[in-house]
């Protein structure tokens, strides 16, 4: 019998009991900050879940670009999927360190090129070690598979939609950054970029989709409570910002959870929109703002 999903979000009771599964690919796709030791892919090396791969956000990324780890090609990914030893017909189950970081990050990108039997690790690595459930140092070297990818392009947004939807308001935006860098009451980690949030944004930092002791996503009923009271109407669209299109993915997989997936992603997030440039920014909270001149740093 095949392997099947209970759902988007698995249990790690559930992951304890299907590790030796056929056709199971189990991925690790935790990420750090550039300059943060160390590594994701160092800690990777350490110490992960038994037969994770590791997905490099960073490597699996359009490397002519000067923005950081954005979407590859469909040719570039399927490549890399297949060294992953993934197939058409893999079960995929994905996790990060802390819980819900940047899993998410990875469970879009694998949506995006036409994968649906995907699932996040409820609780990470983090929930999993806590448990006392093994890890190991050993890399495994899977067989090659024969993944063929089919780029939804619905699922993300670029710098020039994002512009579009200023005047069309088709889309709500939402920004999972911390509350102090969307209203530029602090600066961006990313050297050289403007403070703010894309005007009309609403706001919900990430970090309050999970709960802070185990790293488990919130149920979907507090979700829903949370995104509605960030301002969002859960029946209309939305696009997820972030600062470069990780934890905007982990705002993408919690409005799955809860029924909702008119959403896309912008990609470049505030490392292209916080540019020096003309694209407008504003400060303060949602329905609080101030826009700041083309060019000027708000």
């Amino acid at each position: 019998m095949s392997l099947t999903l209970p759902g988007s979000l698995v249990t790690t009771e559930w992951l304890a009991a299907h590790l030796d599964a056929p056709g199971l690919v189990l991925l690790d796709g935790s990420f750090t900050m550039p300059g943060v030791t160390p590594t994701a892919a160092e800690n990777y090396r350490e110490r992960h879940i038994p037969g994770a791969r590791f997905f490099d956000i960073e490597k699996v990324a359009d490397h002519a670009s000067s923005l950081p780890h954005m979407l590859p090609s469909a040719e570039a990914f399927e490549a890399v999927a297949r060294r992953l030893g993934l197939s058409n017909d893999s079960v995929v189950v994905i996790y990060d360190t802390p819980g819900l970081v940047s899993a998410g990050r990875v469970w879009w990108t694998l949506r995006v090129f036409g994968h649906e039997k995907i699932a996040v690790l409820d609780g990470g690595l983090r929930k999993w070690r806590a448990e006392g459930r093994p890890v190991t140092a050993e890399i495994p070297t899977p067989a090659e598979g024969t993944f063929r990818a089919a780029f939804h392009p619905e699922l993300v947004r670029s710098r020039a939609d994002m512009l579009q939807n200023l005047g069309t308001k088709a889309e709500q935006v939402i920004d999972a950054r911390a509350a102090s860098r969307f209203t530029a009451a602090e600066n961006e980690p990313r050297p050289g970029l403007r403070s703010g949030h894309i005007p009309g944004s609403f706001n919900l930092p990430s970090s309050s989709l999970t709960d802070p002791e185990t790293g488990e996503i919130l149920k979907p009923e507090t979700l829903k409570t949370l995104f509605e009271n960030a301002g969002l109407d859960l029946s209309r669209p939305v696009a997820a910002t972030c600062g470069s299109g990780v934890t905007a993915s982990a705002l993408a997989f919690s409005l799955h959870l809860i029924g909702n997936d008119n959403v896309a992603v912008y990609d470049g997030s505030w490392s292209e929109w916080g540019l020096p440039g003309d694209t407008p920014v504003a400060t303060g909270p949602s329905g609080e703002e101030e826009k700041a001149g083309a060019g000027e740093k708000a």
